[in-house]
């Protein structure tokens, strides 16, 4: 199979991924949920006129000019109104959030006055409408303030309460389920045998796919035989897997079995090998409604390609608005050698130039084992393929990655 260019390899895994069912939550379960249909205020904020300050409500007229005097007949706070009515020459003492009773026009804040017993003189004139909030101002009931698409914010959330909705109708969280493979694979805190080395995939991986709003299922390591790896395919599924994510054995090795278990297990393959750096070994297919991305082993090739494709597959499921990663423009720090036939996603350091220009500077070693390189890195520079040689100070793009 020839290689398959990155745009059209997205296109692949990105085919028919419809967001996935409506379920409502609880307002306190929904941070960073993505909504699943427009949501309207249920009332108007503020429902009444009310005071933005600690002061005196007042006829405008009447405190127009500085030392004009004024009769205090009563007070509102906040949930406790007046329920009479200002005339000529009267004030009400009133608290931020107190609603302006009726015959008021302005609110005068106290340090504008000089009280003595029941009467107040007015130090600041004021006009129509000064200090207070009218009904209204925030929203109106039905109002569409949340739009179905965005993932909500704790923002969002003190919005739809205060519109006064408790429950919020939000998709269902994709299941991703990761399964690495691997004889030569151990866990952190062990000691690594002869030939071994310590697992480190799994825990990017899931914690990508978390920080997208997704549930995980961690189904372990599996040794390399034809026998495992199916197993852990067929729990996958079992298990409701929207994603299936597996890492290693994508290759062409006598022990590299993950493809092998897939046809066997009836997979639809849409593509293997894909024409990038790293992570070319990347298969992608379905079987029935499981989704299958399989990773290269290599921890930064795996990583890579799971932020250039799992992620946006995450998103499209949960029905986000915006799917793809944004490229930024920015400027070669170093010179960079000329590119092959594949796409090349460089590892690199930013930095903000104080005219604001953006620079991009490529880690010295890019091998696909390498994740100290990673971990140092907030972006990929991407280079087309067949790109020339580009000397510092050239444009470039770049994909900032997670922080």
């Amino acid at each position: 199979m020839a290689l398959m260019p990155v745009s059209d390899a997205l296109a692949a895994v990105l085919a028919g991924a419809e967001p996935l069912p409506e379920e409502t939550v609880a307002l306190e379960d929904a941070h960073h949920r993505v909504l699943a249909s427009d949501v309207a205020a249920r009332r108007t904020q503020p429902p009444e006129a009310m005071s933005a300050m600690d002061g005196y409500a007042v006829r405008a007229a009447d405190a127009a000019k500085i030392d004009a005097t004024l009769t205090v007949i009563g007070e509102v706070a906040a949930g406790r109104p007046f329920t009479g009515t200002v005339g000529t020459g009267e004030a009400v003492r009133i608290f931020t959030g107190g609603v302006v009773p009726d015959g008021a026009d302005a609110v005068v804040i106290q340090e504008d006055t000089v009280a003595e017993g029941k009467r107040i003189t007015i130090k600041e004139a004021t006009v129509t409408g000064r200090h207070i909030r009218p009904a209204g101002v925030d929203f109106r009931e039905g109002d569409v303030l949340l739009r179905k698409g965005i993932r909500l914010t704790e923002r969002d959330l003190a919005l739809a309460a205060g519109m006064n909705h408790p429950q919020l109708p939000v998709r269902r969280r994709p299941k991703v389920a990761v399964l690495a493979t691997g004889d030569e694979l151990v866990m952190p805190g062990t000691t690594p045998g002869h030939g071994q080395i310590v697992y480190s995939n799994g825990f990017a991986l899931h914690a990508l796919a978390r920080s997208e709003g997704a549930e995980t299922i961690d189904l372990g390591v599996a040794a390399d035989t034809l026998e495992a790896t199916t197993a852990g395919i067929r729990r996958a599924r079992e298990n409701g897997a929207d994603i299936l994510i597996t890492i290693g054995g994508a290759s062409v090795g006598d022990h590299d079995l993950v493809q092998q278990a897939l046809n066997a297990e009836g997979i639809l393959m849409a593509f293997w090998k894909i024409a990038m750096r790293p992570g070319k070994p990347m298969m992608n297919g379905r079987l029935s409604t499981t989704r299958v991305i399989g990773l290269p082993g290599n921890p930064v090739s795996s990583y890579v390609c799971a932020f250039l494709f799992m992620v946006p597959l995450i998103r499209a499921l949960s029905g986000r608005q915006v799917i793809h990663h944004r490229r930024e423009r920015a400027v070669l720090g170093r010179d960079v050698g000329a590119n092959d036939q594949r796409e090349d996603y460089l590892r690199a350091r930013l930095e903000l130039r104080d005219d604001g220009t953006l620079l991009a500077l490529p880690v010295n070693h890019q091998d696909s084992s390498l994740l100290a390189n990673l971990a140092a890195a907030q972006a990929l520079l991407v280079r087309a393929p067949f790109a020339p040689k580009a000397e510092a100070g050239t444009p470039c793009e770049v994909l900032r990655l997670p922080v």
